[in-house]
C-alpha cells in the first residue's frame, strides 16, 4: 500500500441518491454499506470524495 493513501468508509446509504453520486461510489470501488477501501491520495480521488463527502468517512493513512 502507498504511504499517501486515503481510507474511505461508506457510512450513509446510496438509496435515493443521484445517479452521478452512485457512480462516484462505484468509481471508488465501494459496493455496500460500511465497506472500507484504500485509494491513492491524488487530486482526482479528492474530487470524487468531495462530491459525496456526506456519505463517507475519510481518514488519511
Amino acid at each position: 500500500m502507498n504511504t499517501k493513501a486515503l481510507k474511505i468508509t461508506q457510512v450513509r446509504s446510496k438509496n435515493g441518491r443521484l445517479k452521478a453520486h452512485k457512480g462516484c461510489l462505484l468509481g471508488l470501488g465501494i459496493k455496500r454499506m460500511n465497506q472500507t477501501v484504500y485509494v491513492e491520495d491524488n487530486a482526482s480521488m479528492r474530487g470524487i470524495v468531495s462530491k459525496i463527502s456526506y456519505m463517507l468517512k475519510v481518514e488519511k493513512t
